[in-house]
């Protein structure tokens, strides 16, 4: 007598399909409804067959076996809900399926959409990402980090702002801010869930800058607004007023998000202090220094800092206690918050004795992500459906678990040149769209 083998679910499938991107997606119960809200079973069965990289339409409807204006159609409505990225270049439609971050809770959450139920997603990803550790760690949990932060510009050293050597635009946001050629701002994704949980806080949500080809990309979905980088800046300074930290797109090239965060509600920031994954945000290339003798322990950095990196500890100078303020070096990522709300003067900032490494390209963040995350061969082999794909897949998921290559990428310059190298395979499978993501 035969066994049935049921066939797995479309959402299941789905999952399965996001847990090889580089942030992963956890299998959980709460995701699953989160797909089947986002989802029909048709378009989670479509979805699936989506890679990560921008792919060409007449390419996908080829690969489906569903004539292009019909998929075009079916891809662009799941687009508008936030549940795939459309992106048109030179005449010629891409789509992308999105990861868990950034991308499907961002999408949903920057804008208001008839067809989305934000009030039931709100708690579902809430639970997702905080029931447990397990999400957050497989998004977080490695040294490359799609997150880093900026200084402020007013904390920087006097002299160093028009000091190119010093400081370079990539690591300030308004050197990013003027360096772009389009820009749209998008509600904050992190507050507009945390509204529907009744726990945002006061600050705006107004906060989200987008850049170039991704401002172009979301003022064309409706979930972005145009803006000139004077009023970009006019958001930043509005943002600093609000005791905010900016946390920019981990990239030297083409930044392409600049975010305003607050403490209590923004997921990056909460992922360090909620779980301890002190790297989940990459520092900035600066670090607060306090003097001892002009500090009077009046606590305002205590409270000001996002991460909680301050702490009032009791010293002793003879028979004299005295409170001073202390940082920590763990969770402190150099934002700068602290350094107006000390009217004392009693911070100032130095450069870090080692830099931050910063991915060059989109391409180079995302393979060294996927190198430290062993998600490689999802990365250069994501259609499951090809036996070639599978093979290769399988072949490079064993070798980067292998403790050989493990050790072997622990040595700089073996490492440097294999990350070159699959960054080159990388922007192979995305074709002339790779020009505008370079």
């Amino acid at each position: 007598m035969g066994h049935v083998v049921s066939k797995p679910s479309p959402y299941r499938l789905l999952q399965e399909r996001l847990d090889r991107n580089v942030t992963g997606a956890p299998s959980s119960p709460a995701f699953t409804k989160i797909l089947q809200l986002l989802y029909s079973a048709e378009e989670a069965e479509i979805a699936r067959h989506i890679p990560p990289t921008p792919t060409a339409l007449d390419k996908l409807a080829k690969k489906l076996g569903i004539p292009a204006p019909l998929l075009g159609e079916k891809l662009r409505a799941m687009a508008e809900r936030g549940a795939m990225m459309d992106l048109k270049y030179q005449g010629t439609h891409y789509f992308a399926l999105p990861p868990v971050v950034i991308g499907l809770f961002e999408f949903t959450f920057m804008r208001v959409h008839p067809d989305v139920p934000l009030d039931q997603l709100a708690p579902l990803f809430d639970e997702y990402a905080w029931g447990n550790s397990r999400f957050i760690e497989s998004a977080f949990g490695a040294s490359t980090q799609v997150g880093r932060a900026l200084l402020r510009d007013e904390a920087l050293p006097e002299g160093t702002l028009g000091d190119h050597s010093e400081v370079l635009d990539w690591e300030r946001a308004a050197g990013i801010i003027e360096g772009a050629s389009s820009i749209s701002v998008s509600p904050c994704s992190c507050r507009h869930e945390a509204d529907h949980l009744g726990k945002a806080c006061d600050r705006p949500q107004r906060t989200c800058l987008t850049l170039d080809y991704a401002a172009d990309y979301m003022v064309g979905i409706g979930a972005g607004e145009r803006l000139s980088a004077q009023e970009a800046l006019r958001v930043i300074e509005e943002c600093e007023d609000a005791g905010m930290a900016h946390i920019a797109d981990n990239v030297q090239r083409k930044v392409h998000y600049l975010c305003n965060c607050c403490g209590c509600c923004c997921g990056m920031i909460r992922a360090a202090t909620t779980f301890e994954l002190d790297h989940a945000i990459v520092t900035s290339n600066w670090v607060p220094v306090v003097d001892e003798a002009a500090c009077t322990g009046c606590a305002k950095c205590v409270k000001a800092c996002p991460l909680g990196a301050f702490v009032l500890v009791e010293r002793e100078n003879g028979e004299t206690r005295r409170k001073l303020a202390v940082r920590d070096a763990d969770l402190c990522i150099g934002c700068g918050v602290c350094h107006r709300s000390c009217a004392k003067d009693a911070l100032r900032f130095e450069r870090r004795p080692q830099r931050a490494y910063t991915p060059e390209t989109i391409f180079d963040r995302v393979v060294s992500m996927a190198i430290e995350r062993q998600k490689l061969g999802g990365l250069l082999f994501p259609d499951r459906d090809k036996l070639s794909h599978r093979a290769f897949g399988r072949v490079i998921d064993a070798i980067e678990r292998s403790s050989p290559a493990k050790a072997a990428l622990a040595i700089e310059p073996l490492n440097s040149a294999f990350l070159s190298t699959m960054v080159k395979a990388a922007k192979m499978t995305t074709g002339p769209i790779k020009e505008v993501m370079q």
